[in-house]
């Protein structure tokens, strides 16, 4: 008997290890410039293009400050997390611009801007976090300024781009209506 409690000793150590470490992963999550964001050259031309390659509803560029709580409390309650991660890289192609950035990147229209220009003169961007969904054209289909109220709301911003909802309804009304069957 004691040979086999020896031997089940360091496989239940490797279990509950495995399972200590999968827990810790899902309670801090995934980290999202690895799991959530696309990597980029910075030519939004290309992105387009790749968007449409890979059959995406849309490009999402995720506008964001290092300063910003609100950014920073979706990239850690929010974008880490695995369903999330799954379900946006999915249906689109996700990239991320610095509000403040001197990074020069390419625009829709093939011209070289700073990322800041990118956010402030050419897609109006004020407050952060924004999440602007762009057709496979490079035409602005959907917004959502600020942070979501968690990963519910945010994976139902998801399903009204994907879904093509923002057609015919404003997000609130979509959102209402997700809240109504969630609580029947």
């Amino acid at each position: 008997m004691a040979h086999v409690t020896v031997f089940m000793s360091p496989v239940i150590l490797i279990v509950t290890l495995l399972v200590w470490s999968s827990v810790a992963r899902a309670a801090g999550g995934l980290d999202p410039y690895e799991h959530f964001f696309q990597t980029t050259f910075g030519d939004f031309q290309e992105e387009l293009e790749l968007t449409r390659e890979e059959d995406k509803q849309a490009l999402l560029i995720f506008f964001e400050m290092d300063e910003c709580p609100f950014c920073h409390r979706m990239k850690q309650n929010v974008l880490n997390q695995p369903e999330v991660q799954a379900f946006y890289r999915e249906h689109f192609r996700i990239l991320s611009v610095d509000v403040n950035g001197d990074v020069e990147v390419t625009n829709f229209q093939g011209e070289t801007v700073r990322q800041a220009d990118f956010a402030f003169r050419e897609n109006r961007v004020r407050a952060t976090p924004v999440f602007q969904f762009y057709d496979p054209e490079g035409n602005p289909i959907a917004r959502f300024t600020g942070a979501t109220s968690g990963v519910e709301e945010f994976l139902w911003l998801g399903e009204f781009v994907a879904e093509g909802h923002y057609k015919d309804n404003n997000f609130n009304r979509f959102k209402r209506e997700r809240q109504a069957q969630s609580r029947q």
